[in-house]
């Protein structure tokens, strides 16, 4: 199955005054779910239906954030006042943690569940994990450097591949210098902010790094051994580095820097194309490419002339059963809204909506879970 067109964001971003962590309503935390092999969750209605309700608790990666903290909350106000869905921005790889041991109702990652990972999850629950792509994004390069006013800084492969190694010190390096005649570079040490915690995030950034800059010995993985740089929590942890000081640069998600009006490089792709971060860049990578059928779709070079060179999706990850069949059904129809009626609130964030065909694919798989469920009951 291909990847059809991605729709083009129809808004910019709409200003948020703080990004929070929890959403709606959290769950406290001595009140755990009950996602466990045996269970019962029957089928699901409609997304938009009153059908369904309780406390659904979730973790995992801090890329989505933003957009699951908009989604479960409109969701709870505008769709069905009894579900409140809480999340936990944790970092991908927290949530794989959470979700294998069951702790959670959902699992959230930037970076499919795949290895030693998949291996416990099949172990534990004698299935397959089901894992959803809700959105994919772009990962820029953000960089705090008062003398350059908005987005002109260009950085080739050859110069961002250095800073990540620890190749690149300083702002007036002439790998940089060559590709910005035009603009006044400090003579001032650079700092690469990097995650300190394991992050999908991560693993999309790493992944291009892997596949860009021969350099790269630290290989692929939520969490890695840098060879330069500062460590911060989440993605709000690595703005927040950037933002306070001066002469950093570091990877965050499109909407963090959205968010936070921090400007990001405008990067040499594989075509040799210099390109900025933004939502059509973001699509252009995933147009006409295959997805496999569990999902776990990697795109860590794209060829496309167009395609901002960083990007990848971001899953929500279910069990195979629950015990509990009206909390199934109450995800079962918030996951539905989110991917269909929660569209436009995609495309402001600056995020990439999954397109029709997969969301498609994406019912059917879950129909065919939930009646494999129901005939077992």
């Amino acid at each position: 199955m291909l990847f059809q067109k991605f729709l083009s964001p129809k808004t910019l971003l709409a200003p948020l005054v703080t990004l929070t962590v929890g959403i709606a309503a959290c769950q406290p935390p001595g009140e755990p779910p009950t996602p466990t092999a045996g269970g019962s969750p029957g089928s699901a209605p409609a997304a938009n239906t009153q059908g369904g309700g309780g406390n659904i608790s979730g973790a995992g990666a801090t890329f989505p954030a933003p957009l699951y903290q908009r989604w479960f909350t409109e969701y709870n106000q505008k769709v069905n006042s009894d579900v409140r869905v809480s999340y936990q921005s944790v970092g991908s790889g927290a949530g794989l943690e959470q979700y294998i041991s069951g702790t959670v109702d959902f699992g959230a990652s930037d970076a499919p569940i795949q290895d030693a990972r998949l291996e416990a999850f099949r172990k534990k629950y004698n299935e397959e994990p089901i894992q959803i792509p809700m959105a994919a994004g772009a990962v820029p390069l953000a960089y705090n450097l008062p003398e350059i006013k908005g987005e002109q800084l260009r950085l080739s492969r050859q110069a961002y591949c250095g800073i990540v190694t620890g190749k690149v010190t300083r702002w007036n390096d002439p790998l940089i210098a060559k590709a910005n005649p035009d603009l006044k570079l400090p003579d001032q040490n650079i700092t690469f902010a990097h995650r300190s915690d394991g992050s999908g995030t991560t693993f999309i950034f790493v992944n291009h790094i892997n596949a860009a800059c021969p350099e790269w010995k630290a290989g692929v993985g939520t969490s890695v051994n840098w060879p330069a740089g500062i460590g911060a929590q989440g993605n709000e942890g690595v703005s927040a580095q950037i933002q306070q000081n001066p002469g950093t640069i570091g990877y965050i998600e499109y909407a963090y820097a959205k968010l936070n009006q921090i400007p990001t490089a405008i990067l040499e792709n594989a075509s040799g194309q210099y390109v900025q971060a933004n939502s059509d860049s973001a699509a252009a990578v995933f147009e006409g490419v295959e997805i496999p059928e569990d999902f776990a779709l990697l795109v860590p070079d794209p060829k496309s002339p167009k395609a901002f060179p960083i990007a990848g999706l971001t899953w929500i990850l279910v069990y195979p059963q629950y015990q509990d069949a009206q909390k199934w059904q109450a995800l079962q129809n918030v996951l539905e809204w989110s991917l269909t009626e929660g569209r436009p609130i995609t495309e402001e964030l600056g995020y990439i909506p999954m397109p029709e065909n997969i969301v498609k694919r994406i019912r059917q798989v879950l129909d065919e879970r939930v009646q494999t469920q129901t005939a077992q009951n």
